[in-house]
């Protein structure tokens, strides 16, 4: 488990948007980071998960929700945090092997987080489900981190061409042993047929046993997508270009981007849960666009007075996501009598007694999703202005 690390020094007890004004941070991307893990939040803890709004739901298969976009910007981020990280050691290749070890360790507390929240409580290993997005972001992470390392922006441009090409190549030529010719239905694609061979049915993901959203092939072009934010980040950290070209450019690369994903959509459809080419450019797209409006506003123009909260959601976005998964879980395997006088968990009798009748369905859980956002927001804001961040 990571540890909490404090500060011993006034310079170091300096608030987090202190820290983040200091000359060569990238304000925007943990305002980025923030903002995305605030609609994580939002999405991962409706009060009903049978009542959501349409916006709040992923999309049943084809297609792309404003939910279907979070998950791509977070890895796109880890991109672009990737080169703020490690440009020092990269220009240091006597270091590498060292920081080769950093970046696999890292990797591997992020896959193993992952996978004491998908065992916890129950920890029965046999129908554990292996894939999941804590796995996911710890592959990104140890192969764009090695990328970065070894590799020139012209090579990591080529390796993403490449990766989106042969992906849709995988998927819409290649048989699928025993269902026969190349789909892209949920579970006959070629990617289900790979998830079952090599985990096995009992480790995805619970609601289909038959594939799984963040399954093994699919995390090829996840890679790319992380690859988007390597190229986002070298190109803002070029100091020679003044920072309107940079927002310029990063606008015309986001536009293209999403302009190419809606032409390649016509024949490979976006896709999150396949996690198709298209849908990488188009998120990636999008991507691009965001950090280049937040870069303009936090870092060029210095529109910083409404960050507070996502930074303090930035700062600790690993910390929140993990926690708010096993939290709702460890209420309610608190019992208390409910209404109709049976035992019932305490999340639920808390959302039955203080949202259900006050609100309809629909607004009942947007509100329950609302609350836990703020709830945390609350918790980790005294975490920053005690500079506590739990670091992976």
């Amino acid at each position: 488990m990571p540890t909490a690390t404090q500060a011993a020094t006034p310079a170091a007890t300096a608030n987090a948007i202190a820290e983040a004004t200091q000359p060569g941070r990238l304000v925007s991307l943990d305002v980025f980071r923030g903002l995305t893990v605030m609609a994580m939040i939002l999405v991962n803890n409706p009060g009903d998960w049978g009542h959501i709004y349409a916006p709040l739901e992923h999309a049943h298969w084809h297609g792309c929700t404003p939910t279907d976009l979070i998950f791509p910007f977070f890895l796109f981020i880890v991109g672009v945090s990737i080169t703020y990280a490690l440009d020092g050691a990269r220009r240091q290749p006597e270091t590498h092997g060292r920081t080769f070890v950093r970046i696999l360790k890292r990797s591997a507390i992020l896959f193993g987080l992952g996978l004491f929240g998908a065992l916890f409580p129950s920890f029965d290993f046999s129908t554990v489900r292996i894939p999941g997005v804590l796995a996911r972001i710890a592959v990104v992470f140890l192969v764009c981190g090695i990328l970065f390392l070894k590799t020139s922006r012209r090579q990591q441009l080529g390796l993403l061409a490449f990766v989106l090409v042969f992906y849709n190549v995988l998927l819409q030529l290649v048989p699928v042993p025993g269902y026969g010719p190349a789909n892209l239905e949920a579970g006959t694609n070629l990617g289900a047929w790979f998830d079952r061979t090599v985990l096995g049915e009992a480790h995805l993901w619970k609601q289909s046993r038959t594939w799984d959203p963040e399954g093994l092939l699919s995390t090829l072009p996840a890679i790319g997508t992380g690859l988007l934010g390597l190229l986002a980040g070298q190109w803002l950290r070029r100091r020679e270009v003044d920072p309107a070209t940079r927002v310029a450019w990063l606008f015309v690369a986001g536009s293209g981007c999403v302009l190419l994903g809606l032409i390649w959509n016509g024949w490979f459809p976006i896709n999150k849960s396949l996690w198709t080419s298209s849908f990488v450019l188009y998120t990636g797209g999008l991507a691009l666009a965001s950090l280049g409006g937040l870069y303009w506003l936090c870092d060029v123009q210095g529109y910083r007075g409404w960050i507070k909260a996502p930074l303090v959601y930035g700062v600790n976005a690993i910390t929140v996501f993990f926690l708010s998964g096993l939290i709702p879980r460890l209420l309610n395997m608190i019992k208390v009598t409910g209404a109709d006088g049976q035992p019932t968990g305490l999340r639920d009798w808390l959302y039955a007694t203080f949202f259900v009748p006050y609100f309809s369905p629909l607004n009942a859980s947007l509100a329950g999703a609302i609350v836990c956002v703020l709830i945390w927001l609350g918790v980790l804001w005294l975490m920053y202005r005690r500079n506590i961040i739990i670091k992976v």
